[in-house]
């Protein structure tokens, strides 16, 4: 009982204090506005991508976060593969956010839910998901911007 009241409180001084961090990383504050994207998710994969100069385009911070495969394709065959240099903390972290977004966020549910019934296991679906929003998370991140949800009337076309 002793041990899982000392967690707790460890857990507890943790959190205090990536809540003190993300009030200094401007980077950890704009991903902490996507829903879904907790405290630890949002000061992990801030801490992980740096700054988003190290990325010259989306598709590289896709590929750095494990949300894109690499094309491998040769003549007649098509393919693709997984990159050997994904950053493991980053794409754990895009996984566990993604999925809680997806929660969250109705058209985010909706494209998991059509990506599922394509045949895509629980993990690609998040993945395929988790690629879209590492184009939101770059523009973003360029543009100094916060996540913004769209009101259910201005996705209806007048």
């Amino acid at each position: 009982m002793r041990a899982a009241f000392d967690l707790r409180a460890r857990i507890k001084t943790l959190e205090t204090q990536c809540e003190a961090l993300v009030g200094k990383s401007r980077i950890a504050q704009l991903i902490d506005s996507i829903p879904g994207y907790g405290l630890v998710c949002s000061t992990e994969l801030a801490g992980e991508l740096g700054t988003i100069d190290r990325f010259a385009t989306e598709a590289s911070l896709a590929v750095y976060t494990g949300m894109a495969n690499l094309d491998n394709s040769s003549g007649n065959f098509r393919g693709s593969k997984n990159p050997k240099h994904v950053n493991t903390r980053a794409k754990a972290a895009m996984m566990v956010g993604v999925d809680r977004h997806r929660k969250m966020i109705p058209e985010s549910q909706q494209y998991y839910e059509k990506k599922r019934a394509q045949g895509k296991s629980h993990n690609q679906a998040i993945r395929a998901l988790g690629r879209h929003l590492c184009r939101v998370i770059f523009r973003m991140l360029k543009q100094n911007r916060p996540y913004e949800v769209r009101a259910p009337d201005s996705l209806k076309k007048v």
